[in-house]
């Protein structure tokens, strides 16, 4: 019996997963130029976004979208961005790169 590839064995959520990673603005600031960075709000699963967006989910799209839930990052956010130096989770879904801003962790008490 021969075993499957490792890629043919993976749901897209766990490829998607692996593939995430975390950016400074320092390094996201040259995808910001070329206009293909997707702000994702907070509020939604940033690995749930990139599989809608790589399957063609156009309805989960439109209503983020029309949610302003997702955004194509503007010169609004290269300025906060630029003064607060966050970092963020990333994933790249050609040509996008899909970007939701790590929370802060709690202070310590």
């Amino acid at each position: 019996m021969t075993a499957s590839p490792p890629d043919e064995m993976e749901d897209p959520r766990s490829r998607l997963m692996a593939e995430a990673g975390v950016i400074t603005w320092a390094e996201l600031v040259r995808h910001f130029a070329r206009g293909v960075v997707i702000s994702v709000d907070q509020e939604l699963d940033l690995i749930e976004v990139a599989i809608s967006m790589a399957a063609d989910d156009t309805a989960a799209m439109n209503d983020w979208l029309a949610s302003e839930l997702i955004v194509r990052a503007n010169d609004d956010h290269a300025r906060d961005w630029t003064a607060r130096e966050p970092d963020f989770l990333c994933i790249v879904t050609a040509p996008w790169v899909l970007v939701q801003e790590r929370r802060p962790a709690a202070a310590l008490h």
